[in-house]
């Protein structure tokens, strides 16, 4: 796994199901689990190995953060 801090990485970089799974610190088990639920980054195939980049996992983390945001109620029509 490359050593540069996420926040410097460019966005095209390849990241692997493993990865991944350390960038969200969490287990490969639980990636794979995603994947076939379909809630995780978009996974490609390069010859039989599984890949994402680095912008598709940043949009993923930005899209679960928002999701996690509470929901502030419009004020009530009097």
């Amino acid at each position: 796994m490359n050593e540069t801090p996420f926040h410097e990485r460019h966005d095209d970089e390849l990241l692997t199901l493993e990865d991944v799974a350390k960038i969200l610190k969490t287990s490969e088990h639980t990636v794979r689990w995603w994947r076939q639920r379909g809630t995780c980054p978009e996974f490609f195939k390069i010859g039989k190995r599984l890949y994402t980049t680095v912008g598709e996992l940043r949009r993923f983390i930005r899209g679960q953060r928002l999701a996690s945001r509470p929901v502030i109620g419009r004020p009530k029509a009097v």
